[in-house]
């Protein structure tokens, strides 16, 4: 099978990995030359991976059999859609479908109509001078959402981004100024997590549950990122994470997708649905219409070898052999390398060397991002996330033990968070949920930038849970 391939980033870099893992051959359209899917393709063009036609003819050229579309705004273009036309079954869900991730209200209204309790309190301004009743419809703190594409950064929390309610409500009307529209959410207490399912006509097939760490800096400070690096555990939950709750986002994903289908939209590709554990249970903060990055690339590490191609194949056609729906029970810890001062003033042009034999030897997987070649074993960073180190292991601590191990042999001037995975991260998290859910608490939220004693066992997570 020959699988055409677009985007140029580490999430990429895994698809393409696991697709020349199981036999398959692949053809890039990106932007960008990334190293590793320049070594791994059998052809590639710097082609903007939002121009359809653009694609559609490299397809052609390349006679490409299947494609699938990585990053969010191809799909929001259309670019799924003419792969379609042009007879290349595709995985991504074309223009209407993407919408569930290019228009957060498209995808509050669609819940609503068709009756999928899963949002929190949302209000939508519909003009400038609306805001200020908006935000006092809130009781407690809220969130600035552009409808649109953000890249994970355009979100503002209050708490986080801003004090006063006043301070949101002013970038709420610079939005709307700038033409675009905007929803203001509850701020949902809890643990986020990502519940990804491979989606299409005859059915929803879910993966491992992840979490990512979108804030810049250690102790979940600074700004939002696209994602400076996630987890998962061996069973498929997370340290926090209950099987009913896991099982309760994922019928929540079913119901969408049904929605979707009932809607007359086609979806065939991944819907990854970002929750939040509250005290209640799973709540949706918001969908996005491929694999996350970095989530995607914890759920490809743990695919087991050999069918990678034929599933992608059913994906794209709408029709899956369950069978291929298979992830090996292992920890999986993602630690992206950024440029210094990322998610605020990236100072970009910093060359990292990596010894590949010796962080392979640690257990460790290397994905490029955001960098260009440098010579041999070396890379010079962009101004967005460069290199994913990807460790695996048993237990979630062990496997952010290797990654840790691995930075030994990187050389060069970068930023990492060191905090991913540690046992006290996961602690502090479990903590945190069992606050939330003690009879007749009103926890604050946990600072997490303060570490936390080990958790006792509880419903939140067991000590095995807990340990990886």
């Amino acid at each position: 099978m020959r699988f055409l391939l677009v985007g140029g980033g580490a999430r990429e870099h895994a698809i393409g990995a696991a697709l020349v893992r199981a036999g398959a051959e692949v053809v890039v359209a990106s932007a960008n030359a990334n190293p590793g899917l320049e070594r791994l393709a059998a052809a590639s063009a710097r082609i903007d991976p939002t121009e359809a036609a653009a694609v559609v003819e490299f397809a052609r050229r390349t006679r490409a059999e299947f494609a699938a579309v990585g990053p969010e705004a191809p799909l929001a273009a259309g670019v799924a859609d003419a792969l379609r036309a042009a007879e290349v079954p595709t995985v991504g869900p074309g223009k209407d479908g993407a919408r569930i991730e290019s228009s957060k209200a498209f995808c509050r209204e669609l819940l609503a109509r068709h009756g999928i309790v899963a949002s929190p309190k949302v209000v939508t301004p519909a003009s400038v001078e609306e805001v200020d009743r908006a935000v006092a419809q809130f009781a407690g703190p809220f969130v600035v959402k552009p409808d649109g594409l953000t890249a994970g950064k355009g979100v503002w929390v209050q708490g986080a981004d801003f004090l006063d309610p006043k301070e949101g409500a002013v970038y709420a009307k610079s939005l709307l100024l700038q033409g675009g529209r905007v929803l203001l959410e509850e701020k949902l207490e809890g643990e986020e997590f990502s519940q990804m399912a491979f989606v299409t006509d005859d059915g929803v097939y879910p993966m491992p549950a992840v979490q990512d760490f979108k804030r810049a800096l250690e102790g979940n400070r600074g700004g939002n990122t696209g994602g400076m690096g996630s987890y998962s555990q061996r069973d498929h939950l997370l340290p926090f994470l209950p099987p009913a709750d896991r099982e309760a986002a994922i019928e929540i994903v079913r119901k969408t997708a049904g929605a979707l289908r009932a809607e007359g939209i086609s979806y065939r590709g991944v819907l990854y649905g970002g929750f939040m554990l509250t005290a209640g249970g799973p709540v949706l903060v918001e969908y996005n219409a491929r694999f996350g990055d970095p989530e995607g690339i914890n759920a490809l590490t743990l695919y087991e070898e050999g069918n990678f191609a034929a599933l992608l194949a059913g994906v794209a056609t709408g029709r899956v052999d369950p069978n291929l729906v298979r992830f090996r029970l292992r920890s999986t810890v993602v630690k992206y390398l950024v440029p210094p001062g990322y998610g605020d003033r990236p100072r970009p042009g910093g060359v990292l060397e990596l010894d590949l034999p010796e962080i392979e030897a640690e257990g460790v997987h290397v994905l490029y991002g955001a960098v260009e070649a440098a010579g041999p074993g070396a890379v010079r960073l962009g101004s967005g996330r460069g290199v994913a180190l990807v460790g695996e292991a048993s237990a979630i601590h062990e496997a952010g033990s290797r990654v840790e191990a691995a930075l030994r042999h990187v050389r060069g001037d970068y930023y990492v968070r060191h905090d991913i995975g540690t046992k006290e991260d996961l602690a502090r998290r479990v903590e945190h949920l069992r606050q939330l859910r003690a009879p007749g608490a009103k926890p604050s939220p946990l600072p997490l930038s303060v570490a936390a004693p080990d958790a006792p066992p509880s419903s939140a997570g067991t000590p095995e849970q807990l340990h990886g």
